[in-house]
């Protein structure tokens, strides 16, 4: 299946803006969320193909809503690659215990990540 549309969940409006602005001009449609409760509710409405996730947000982090997005029943079928900050190999196998698919640590190359876009693609 094909990647059209990726969610990009992230509290800094810098990253969010950033990420957003590659994604478009690479072709793929974006919808953006601030938080892990709002990536929770934008995963089951907007049904994207791909979930990029940051790990450190207040409130619900990106492990907790990786694995509520994971294990629900219309929303475990959409491969999420954590992009953060943290990058100690426990967080990486955190994180993929969480139910993740990749893990990139930022800052995010993006041709790395358009790379591994289109290999889920």
């Amino acid at each position: 299946m094909p990647i059209k549309k990726i969610l990009v969940v992230d509290d800094s409006p810098t990253e969010r803006l950033a990420l957003s602005q590659v994604l478009t001009k690479n072709g793929y449609q974006v919808v953006t969320a601030e938080s892990g409760e709002e990536a929770i509710a934008k995963s089951r409405s907007e049904q994207p193909d791909l979930i990029l996730m940051d790990v450190v947000m207040p409130g619900m982090n990106g492990y907790q809503a990786t694995r509520t997005i994971s294990r629900t029943d219309e929303t475990r079928s959409i491969p999420i690659i954590m992009c953060t900050s943290k990058g100690l190999e426990t967080d990486k196998i955190w994180g993929m215990r969480q139910g993740a698919f990749d893990y990139m640590v930022k800052p995010v190359e993006h041709d790395a990540l358009l790379a591994r876009i289109k290999s889920i693609g």
